[in-house]
């Protein structure tokens, strides 16, 4: 079996994890816990809601969960995905 990547939450975006989602911040924690995290840890490159950002440096990539952004680093040497911050589409680009 692969070795799994880990997630770590960078301070600003658990910072985000305390906004209200417009009352959907159960709804979005759960699926971050029960679908984002599950499928980062085994490819957080390529997925249906996964985008890597382009003329980013360092290389960012993004997850969607409906009209919010998850953004994220990969450090491949260590295995491990950094959730750097969370916005609602109109604001992220």
């Amino acid at each position: 079996m692969p070795e799994l990547f880990r997630i770590f939450e960078t301070k600003t975006f658990i910072t985000d994890l305390d906004d209200d989602f417009s009352g959907h911040r159960n709804k979005i924690r759960k699926k971050l816990q029960c679908y984002v995290y599950p499928a980062l840890r085994i490819q957080p490159y390529f997925g249906t809601n996964i985008k890597k950002l382009m003329n980013f440096k360092p290389p960012t990539w993004r997850y969607r969960i409906g009209d919010y952004r998850f953004f994220y680093t990969i450090k491949a040497s260590e295995k491990t995905v950094f959730m750097l911050k969370i916005s609602l589409r109109a604001d992220a680009y």
